[in-house]
């Protein structure tokens, strides 16, 4: 139950600071007794103890931090901090973006413009590590795009290995999970839209065939700019969305 001017009632709004402390204070005591992703957490008995709170209440927030992705219950084997998970952040993220598509896009013209910046912004770091033997594996996934795009096949996964593939010389794990949240948020955003912005299956391959040519010949600052420009059909289609009466 809300107030009128729509806030919390002291009460309720007090509880949920309260929580938030408690869910601060197990990621502390994580923190403090040096344990990493896979590691089993103290028991019940002994986080109760340490402290000072309830089973019930203890219960309550490892639920929340379990959502969050930062612990793991296995029943029956105990509780464990939990490895890399990023598929709260990618549910959280989505629905955002879909919920700003019945309203004006806002969210979703944001979360376009950050997937935006990164892969523009990294493209020439990656570029500087980037192989012969690993530009000939990009070259073979856009090869692969054209061909599916000739028989008039789609090719969402084939465009993803891509993406991912200008990336990989930065061995950048957090980069990649990142940019695996985002590709899930943006294909959810086109099936939302109801169509891809680009105009042809074709025309999407030889816009990522133009990608890998300026990679190729290491011109970073064109890199950048088609890697920008490749995101402009899906921008311009968010704005007109915020902009119509």
């Amino acid at each position: 139950m809300s107030v009128p001017d729509g806030s919390l009632p002291p009460a309720r709004f007090s509880a949920q600071n309260r929580s938030r402390a408690l869910q601060a204070d197990i990621m502390e005591l994580i923190l403090d007794r040096d344990l990493k992703a896979g590691d089993a957490l103290p028991t019940e008995a002994e986080l109760t103890q340490a402290l000072g709170i309830g089973r019930n209440t203890l219960r309550e927030a490892l639920k929340v931090l379990q959502a969050l992705g930062v612990v793991e219950i296995r029943h029956g084997f105990g509780m464990f901090v939990a490895p890399a998970n990023f598929d709260a952040l990618a549910d959280g993220l989505t629905f955002r973006g879909r919920l700003s598509l019945r309203h004006e896009g806002n969210e979703a013209l944001q979360l376009v413009d950050v997937r935006q910046a990164l892969e523009a912004g990294l493209i020439g770091e990656a570029m500087d590590l980037s192989t012969p033997e690993h530009l000939a594996e990009i070259e073979a996934t856009v090869q692969r795009m054209e061909a599916l795009a000739d028989s008039g096949e789609g090719f969402t996964e084939v465009d993803q290995t891509f993406h991912f593939q200008l990336f990989e010389p930065l061995g950048n794990e957090l980069l990649l999970n990142l940019m695996s949240v985002f590709w899930k948020v943006y294909r959810k955003i086109h099936l939302e839209l109801g169509e891809d912005p680009l105009i042809s299956l074709v025309e999407t391959a030889a816009v990522h065939r133009g990608i890998f040519e300026a990679v190729k010949a290491g011109d970073k600052d064109l890199a950048s700019e088609r890697l920008r420009r490749h995101f402009d059909g899906i921008r311009a289609q968010l704005t007109k969305l915020r902009d119509a009466p």
